[in-house]
């Protein structure tokens, strides 16, 4: 990806973390949502050539430099739906973003949404998002002038226009990142949790995201973590840092939640019951529009890549771990000197050639476990379909 994509959606989790901080109070009088039956309201909507139906073919590097070409399909018949919410990744210059989606609010849907395509139809509302330049501002120390309530009124209007018209009692996935994964989750706790359309939510994926949860229960309010293949109606969350460069002790930011007695949520979606295990992973390997999208990383010295994703069997693991009061999924990369693979993986946002260790993975927090990610949701498809 391109340094201003790294940066854009590296930023997204101030608001996640402290909206208060990050957001003006709503202006005077009711937010007017936009209208979700306008179908130009939506980034993607099913059928359509848009941002979720950009190529997700990959080339599968194995270890010993062979490679193969993972061709991919979406189905158009797919028996539930997808419901997703983007990261702050709006170049828009006010406190919210306008209804026109930039390249990277298309970019960031073909990175993170659109392979659920093969398991689910999919829809992700545009919407009036906190901007990136609201949130530099918060950096440099000044007050947002970003709009969080407006930015949920627009979620909300989406998912109610999506249950009256297009859902039919259908069963459906929320899928979040950052900005977006904190909206779904007031999403869940004031509109889903406790209600009838409980019984319709499959999943949710609340990534890149703290979601608060009773050590005790196991769960963010009536809904269980996701602990094993099949299970429907829970929930799977995580933050992702580098096992050998974990949250630093005086952050803020990710791994650990301000709620007494909760802590943050921590599923591992490529073993859901716990312990380590490989990750199937699917990095950028394209050019979107002509802007440089590629990540500063050689994936193998021996093939030439000229598919839009890169995937590397056996480069990384992770595993949940409570460590030092943060609790996050810890990334391990294996690397070979001998092989012609990379020995790395991008991800850590940095600063003057620098990480910023307290965000960790964050900008591949999705990229990492996209493919166990899409087959927990496949294997949660068939289950909810066998339950109906």
């Amino acid at each position: 990806m391109s340094r201003k994509l790294w940066v854009a959606l590296g930023l997204v989790s101030m608001l996640g973390l402290g909206a208060t901080a990050c957001a003006q109070p709503a202006p005077a009088g009711p937010v007017t949502p936009n209208d979700y039956a306008q179908d130009e309201n939506w980034l993607c909507r099913p059928g359509r050539a848009d941002a979720c139906a950009a190529d997700q073919t990959a080339t599968v590097v194995q270890a010993d430099g062979s490679t193969r070409i993972e061709p991919f399909k979406a189905d158009p018949e797919a028996p539930i739906d997808c419901f997703y919410v983007y990261p702050t990744v709006s170049s828009d210059p006010g406190g919210n973003s306008d209804m026109t989606p930039d390249l990277p609010e298309k970019a960031v849907a073909d990175q993170q949404f659109a392979r659920f395509g093969q398991v689910c139809r999919l829809y992700a509302p545009s919407y009036r998002q906190v901007t990136i330049a609201a949130l530099r501002k918060v950096m440099m120390g000044q007050a947002s002038n970003g709009d969080g309530e407006l930015a949920y009124a627009d979620v909300l209007a989406a998912w109610r226009d999506y249950l009256a018209r297009d859902n039919h009692g259908r069963g459906v996935v929320l899928v979040g990142h950052s900005q977006g994964s904190r909206i779904l989750l007031r999403l869940i706790k004031e509109e889903i949790d406790g209600k009838p359309v409980q019984k319709q939510l499959v999943s949710a994926l609340i990534l890149g995201m703290n979601t608060p949860v009773d050590p005790a229960m196991d769960a963010y309010g009536s809904l269980p973590l996701c602990r094993k293949a099949g299970q429907t109606g829970c929930v799977i969350s995580y933050v992702s840092f580098r096992a050998d460069s974990p949250p630093p002790a005086s952050s803020k930011f990710f791994g650990k939640v301000a709620e007494p007695g909760m802590k943050a949520a921590c599923v591992n979606p490529a073993a859901l019951a716990g312990g380590s295990a490989p990750l199937r992973s699917y990095f950028a390997d394209h050019t979107i529009m002509g802007t440089a999208m590629r990540p500063a990383t050689v994936w193998t010295k021996d093939a030439t890549v000229s598919t839009p994703f890169v995937e590397l069997p056996g480069l990384v693991s992770a595993e949940c771990v409570s460590q030092g009061g943060f609790d996050y999924l810890a990334v391990t990369v294996h690397p070979d000197k001998a092989d012609p693979r990379a020995d790395n993986i991008p991800g850590d946002l940095l600063v003057l050639g620098q990480p910023l260790k307290d965000w960790g993975l964050h900008l591949v927090d999705v990229n990492l476990t996209m493919g166990d990610l899409v087959a927990v949701v496949g294997e949660q498809s068939k289950a909810y379909g066998a339950a109906k």
